[in-house]
C-alpha cells in the first residue's frame, strides 16, 4: 500500500475509519469500526475491500483516547504508517471555517478555544489529532468541518431570535451533517443530473443524529439543527427544537449543573425520552405492536421530520428533490414511508415497491417531486478533500497517476 489516505470520523461512542487509495478519486480499500467504546462489548471490526475479508476482535471498554491508541496499533500492525499519505478528520464544529484546513499548532489552538461551543463532540475528536501526531508527526493531518457546507446559509435562517449582541459572540446557527450534505449533493448530480442538483432540494440525513437541509443552486440556505446539533426534529437521544423555557423550568426545579443539564439534552431525550426504552428506531418499531410509548415516538419522529419537509419546502418557495440517508433514512422503508404518506400537497408519490428496495429513486414518475435513497459516504469525503490539499509525496506520483487510471 502507498499513498493511501486514512480518514477519522469519530462519534460519541464510535470511531469509523477507512483506508483509501487516491488517484484521480478516492477509492475505498478498508473500512472498519471501533464500536460501542466506553461500554461493554466494545470491538474493532472491518471490511478489507481487495480481498472480502472481514474481521475485528474485542476490545476493553476504553475512552476515546484508548481506543484511538488500539486504532493507531492495529493499523501499525497492518498496514505501515509509511505508505499512509495523510490523515484526514471529521470535526462536527469549525465555527467561522468554510474549507477543510490543514492541522497546524494554530488551528489546534483554535480547537480548543472552541469547545466552549461543542463539549459532546471536540474534546474526542481534538484528542484523536494529537494522538496521532505524537504518533506520527511525519503525516500530515486535516480537518474536515461538518458546519462548512451551511456558511452559505442567509442572515434569516443563519441568526437566532435572541438579543443580537450574543451574534458576535459566535451564538447563530451552525447547522451539521455538512459532510453527508456535500456527498450527496454530488451523488445526486451523478445519478439525475447536474439539473437536480441545482434545483430545489431537501437532504434528509436520518440517523440517531438526525437533520435536514434545504439546497438551492447547490448551496445550504436553511437547515433543522441549529447553534447545537441538539435542534430540528426529535433524535435517538436529542429532543430536537424544545420550548426554552421548558429548560429553564428543570434548571430550576430539578438544580441541575450546566453539565447535567447538557447530559439530559443530549443523552436523555429524544426518542429514548419518549419511549422509556431506547433510542433506536429499530427496538421500537419491533415494540411499537405492543408498547404504546414506542408507537408515540415512532409517531413523533415521523411526523416532525414531516412538518420539516414542510417548513423546508415553504422557504424553499417549492420542492423538486427529496433525498434520504442516514442510517434510518438509509434502511427504513416504512419509516420513508409514513413520512412521505402526508406529502401529497407537495406533489410527492411513493412508489411503494420501489421503497422497499431502499435505492435510487423511490417516487412515481408522475411524482412532481423525485425522491431518491442515497448511501450517505462522509469519509469519501474527507478522502476527497485530503487528496485536495495534501499531494502525493513525489515518488507516488506515479503510483497515483496509476490508481487513477
Amino acid at each position: 500500500m502507498k499513498d493511501a489516505i486514512l480518514t477519522v470520523n469519530a462519534g460519541s461512542s464510535s470511531i469509523k475509519f477507512a483506508l483509501f487509495s487516491c488517484g484521480e478519486a478516492p477509492s475505498p480499500l478498508l473500512r472498519g469500526k471501533i464500536d460501542r467504546i466506553g461500554h461493554p462489548g466494545t470491538a474493532l471490526s472491518y471490511s478489507d475491500l481487495t480481498t472480502g475479508r472481514q474481521s475485528g476482535r474485542a476490545l476493553e471498554s476504553p475512552d476515546k483516547k484508548s481506543a484511538g491508541a488500539s486504532l493507531l496499533d492495529w493499523l501499525d500492525n497492518r498496514c505501515a504508517f509509511a505508505g499512509i499519505r495523510a490523515i484526514g478528520h471529521r470535526v462536527v464544529f469549525g465555527m467561522d471555517f468554510s474549507e477543510p484546513q490543514l492541522v497546524q499548532p494554530d488551528l489546534l489552538r483554535r480547537l480548543h478555544e472552541f469547545i466552549l461551543y461543542d463539549p459532546d463532540h471536540l474534546p474526542g475528536e481534538i484528542e484523536l489529532i494529537e494522538i496521532m501526531a505524537r504518533a506520527h508527526p511525519e503525516i500530515p493531518q486535516v480537518a474536515c468541518f461538518d458546519t462548512a457546507f451551511h456558511r452559505t446559509l442567509p442572515p434569516r435562517a443563519r441568526l437566532l431570535p435572541i438579543p443580537r449582541r450574543y451574534a458576535s459572540q459566535g451564538v447563530v446557527r451552525y447547522g451539521f451533517h455538512g459532510l453527508s450534505c456535500a456527498f450527496l449533493l454530488e451523488e445526486l448530480a451523478r445519478i439525475a443530473g447536474p439539473s437536480a442538483a441545482s434545483g430545489r432540494i431537501i437532504l434528509a440525513h436520518l440517523g440517531s443524529g438526525a437533520s435536514l437541509t434545504a439546497v438551492k443552486n447547490g448551496a445550504s440556505v436553511d437547515t433543522t439543527m441549529g447553534f447545537t446539533p441538539a435542534a430540528g426534529i426529535p433524535m435517538a437521544t436529542r429532543p430536537g427544537d424544545l420550548d426554552p423555557g421548558v429548560i429553564a423550568f428543570l434548571l430550576r426545579k430539578e438544580r441541575l449543573s450546566p453539565g447535567a443539564c447538557n447530559n439530559l439534552i443530549n443523552r436523555e431525550c429524544g426518542l429514548l425520552g419518549l419511549s422509556e426504552t431506547s433510542g433506536d428506531i429499530r427496538d421500537l418499531l419491533d415494540r411499537e405492536g405492543t408498547d404504546v410509548r414506542a408507537a408515540e415516538a415512532v409517531e413523533s419522529f415521523c411526523y416532525a421530520t414531516r412538518k420539516s419537509i414542510g417548513g423546508l419546502a415553504a422557504g424553499l418557495g417549492g420542492l423538486d428533490t427529496l433525498v434520504f440517508a442516514g442510517g434510518i433514512g438509509e434502511n427504513a422503508p416504512v419509516i420513508r414511508s409514513r413520512i412521505c404518506r402526508e406529502c401529497g400537497f407537495l406533489g410527492l408519490e411513493l412508489d411503494e415497491e420501489a421503497n422497499r428496495s431502499s435505492d435510487g429513486r423511490i417516487s412515481l414518475v408522475t411524482s412532481r417531486v423525485a425522491v431518491y435513497v442515497i448511501k450517505t459516504d462522509e469519509e469519501r469525503m474527507i478522502a476527497k478533500s485530503v487528496n485536495l490539499l495534501v499531494p502525493p509525496r513525489a515518488g507516488d506520483r506515479s503510483a497515483a497517476r496509476a490508481a487513477g487510471r
